[in-house]
């Protein structure tokens, strides 16, 4: 980010007090490398056995796919509707749970999150994984965090504002004084659709400039660097 929309982005956070930090999992606060090349395969191919075409869905997430080819399903065979979600979301979370098992998280992700509460902010994470993968990376989660909002727990996932609305009714958090910060540009979207202040980071899959076009107000190294960013806005 230059140091013109950097500067710009701090007079913003300097604007309103910061009551609540909602934090992408995978790529911002921890380390997973899921191959999401692979689930989608998997899932196309699944998809496939059940004699539904494929062509017109390749280009969306595995967790989209499953639910165009499920309502699909559902208007013509409710119960094979039914029996190819349970097994697609069975692979995905097989897939997820094996990257969660070999994941980390970030150096200083806890201090991070201490640091915030010592603060009076309110934290949470929402994530497309499932909560069981979160887990399995940080068990010890309810600890430093005051929600984890993950897929099974909102009915419409990011980039949908809904799951980022859900963590902050759980936080009682106003958007216009929460933070929102990802790796990712649908992270972005979902911040700026809901009125955040949105941060990217440089730890997980976005770039500099993916993260910009998708609406980042300002973007740090990795989130460890964002107390230092609330110190210099001024914020308390």
């Amino acid at each position: 980010m230059s140091a013109t929309s950097k500067t710009s982005g701090l007079r913003a956070l300097d604007a309103r007090p910061c009551r609540a930090v909602v934090f992408d999992f995978d790529g911002t606060l921890a380390r997973l490398n899921i191959d999401f090349v692979a689930m989608r395969s998997d899932v196309l191919k699944l998809t496939a056995q059940y004699g539904l075409a494929v062509e017109t869905a390749c280009d969306l997430p595995a967790l989209e796919l499953i639910d165009r080819a499920r309502a699909t399903l559902a208007a013509v065979e409710p119960s094979r509707a039914e029996a190819y979600g349970a097994a697609a979301h069975t692979r995905i979370m097989e897939i997820e749970l094996a990257a969660a098992r070999a994941g980390e998280l970030f150096g200083g992700t806890r201090e991070l999150l201490i640091a915030l509460r010592k603060r009076r902010i309110g934290t949470a994470i929402i994530t497309r994984n499932c909560l069981r993968a979160v887990r399995t990376v940080f068990p010890d989660l309810d600890q430093f965090v005051d929600a984890a909002i993950s897929r099974e727990m909102t009915p419409r996932v990011k980039p949908h504002p809904d799951h980022l609305r859900t963590a902050l009714a759980v936080l009682s958090a106003p958007p216009d004084g929460t933070l929102m910060v990802g790796d990712h540009p649908l992270d972005m979207q979902v911040g700026r659709e809901v009125g955040a202040f949105t941060v990217g980071v440089l730890t997980g899959s976005g770039n500099r400039e993916g993260l910009t076009r998708a609406g980042a107000r300002c973007i740090l190294a990795s989130a460890s660097d964002l107390l230092d960013l609330l110190d210099r806005a001024g914020q308390p």
